[in-house]
């Protein structure tokens, strides 16, 4: 038993992991902040409602990614510190701010705006959704330039065994960035909508009396899904040239094969399956149209299935190297024994699959309850994160 095929299988499962959780917070905080511009601008109770419903299943489903993104971190100095040594003072830059981002800025607009409700004037708690969904949108965007640095190690130059970094700006004018940043973003609203359309046919099998509700909540995600399901294509295919150039080797291999295949495979449903289920919007057919219901509930976990393909092309593509042509992912390793790695394996994974557990089943059994009751707008309201 060695180490290195252990904790690669580590850093594949954990970032798999925390991946799925990533792509589900942007969607849904970007519909959530939609939710209550309309309510805003309306006053509508039915868009107020929506906003406190599906923002309940964002709120959750991002306490517990940064979890698991607080492990992310643990395991880069556990098993990569040839990494941090080489590639540190590049690398870790972007990680730094994103952390800053993630951990402190988005993290403390969303606590005032879940502790806000009814207690803030209307036009300060949405701009707190807006500041939390844009600093989720400058997470991702920090992040992305530092795993585009990792495949195209631009702007820096090898001294004495370390890599300084020399020009900034490259790295945010990537090739593997620029079309790489808006195939993920576009991706994470395709989850987004995909959830709003498949929880909402949930409650369409169930004959649910909220009619209303969850046809907007339909129609948002409908919408969002034909909208983003093109550009996640166009901004997959878009990066073929770059990585011909770059990596020409990366689509060569067999182990690309599959997890690409499938991948355009779920993109070309979602473009089609958007196109037929718009029609349905009319009149409120949709809520009648039980195969289609059901096809839509079943359709939730393909965008999730099609993010694991994408990071299996996106990452296995490019070994050995972990600094592609300059630090393999061998000599990046930690001087750890193979005991040590599996240890750390089995706890890791046992800690991001309790979480993932924990996500689904208070996300489902919210998502089944369904929104809360009318009432009276004057009434003082809950925190958002009552009745969890």
């Amino acid at each position: 038993m060695e180490a290195l095929p252990i904790a690669r299988l580590q850093f594949a499962t954990t970032t798999s992991f925390h991946f799925l959780f990533v792509l589900l917070t942007l969607g849904l905080v970007t519909m959530v902040a939609v939710m209550q511009t309309r309510y805003a601008v309306t006053g509508r109770d039915v868009h107020r409602r929506m906003t406190r419903f599906w923002g309940r299943l964002y709120v959750v489903n991002y306490a517990l990614g940064i979890a698991t993104g607080i492990v992310m971190e643990f395991q880069f100095g556990l098993n990569w510190s040839g990494l941090s040594t080489y590639a540190g003072d590049i690398f870790g830059a972007p990680l730094a701010i994103e952390t800053l981002v993630a951990f402190f800025l988005e993290s403390t607009f969303l606590g005032l705006w879940i502790f806000g409700w009814d207690r803030m004037g209307r036009g300060l708690h949405l701009a707190l959704i807006w500041l939390v969904a844009l600093t989720a949108y400058a997470s991702a965007f920090w992040i992305m330039a530092a795993n585009s640095f990792l495949q195209n190690p631009v702007g820096a130059v090898e001294e004495n065994g370390v890599l300084r970094l020399t020009d900034f700006s490259a790295l945010l004018t990537n090739p593997t960035f620029v079309s790489a940043l808006p195939h993920v973003l576009s991706a994470a609203l395709l989850t987004g909508g995909v959830f709003l359309v498949g929880v909402s046919a949930y409650h369409f099998l169930r004959r649910s009396e909220e009619v209303e509700f969850f046809t907007r909540s339909m129609r948002l995600g409908v919408v969002v899904t034909l909208i983003s399901a093109p550009v996640v294509f166009g901004f997959g295919a878009a990066q073929f040239p770059a990585i011909g150039e770059l990596q020409p080797d990366k689509l060569e291999g067999g182990g690309v094969g599959l997890p690409l295949g499938l991948m355009v495979m779920i993109g070309q449903f979602f473009v089609f399956a958007s196109l037929i289920a718009l029609p349905f919007l009319a009149r409120n057919r949709i809520a009648r149209a039980r195969p289609l219901l059901r096809l839509m509930v079943w359709g939730i976990p393909l965008p999730f299935v099609a993010a694991i393909c994408g990071w299996l092309v996106r990452e296995i593509g490019r070994q050995p190297w972990l600094v592609y042509g300059k630090l393999t992912t061998a000599d990046a390793m930690s001087d750890l024994g193979a005991g040590q790695v599996l240890a750390s394996f089995i706890a890791f994974t046992a800690l991001f699959a309790a979480l993932a557990v924990a996500d689904w089943v208070l996300m489902s059994r919210l998502a089944r309850r369904g929104p809360e009751p009318e009432v009276p707008q004057h009434a003082p309201a809950a925190p958002v994160l009552s009745g969890v």
